[in-house]
């Protein structure tokens, strides 16, 4: 005796789907440019050093023991600052960095939707 398989959708009707909808090609081009700008160690840790500093802002020489010199440091917070990660503000000689305020939230969101 033979019976037939229930239809896959009635296997499992507590699981909602992971995503409320699919990401638009603009939020994954602004995704994937966050999340590559952090896919590099130096850049991560710079981004982290300056997300966890007193303020939430810190100046380019308060961060720059990273293990790489001065000039690309400057390299490595250009590219976060190009990718909407920081915001930067220079006074006199120095260059504060801040982190954008939506970021954390959005790359929360991000990760929370998996």
């Amino acid at each position: 005796m033979s019976h037939a398989a229930p239809p896959l959708s009635a296997l499992s009707p507590c699981c909602p789907p992971l995503n409320e909808r699919p990401l638009t090609a603009g939020e994954a081009e602004r995704t994937a440019a966050m999340f590559k700008a952090l896919g590099d160690p130096v850049r991560l840790r710079l981004f982290s050093a300056v997300a966890s500093h007193e303020n939430g802002e810190a100046c380019v020489c308060d961060i720059s023991d990273v293990g790489v010199s001065q000039p690309t440091v400057s390299h490595h917070l250009k590219k976060l600052r190009d990718a909407g990660l920081l915001t930067s503000q220079r006074r006199g000689t120095w260059v504060f960095y801040r982190v954008e305020p939506s970021v954390l939230a959005a790359m929360r969101q991000m990760l929370g939707r998996y």
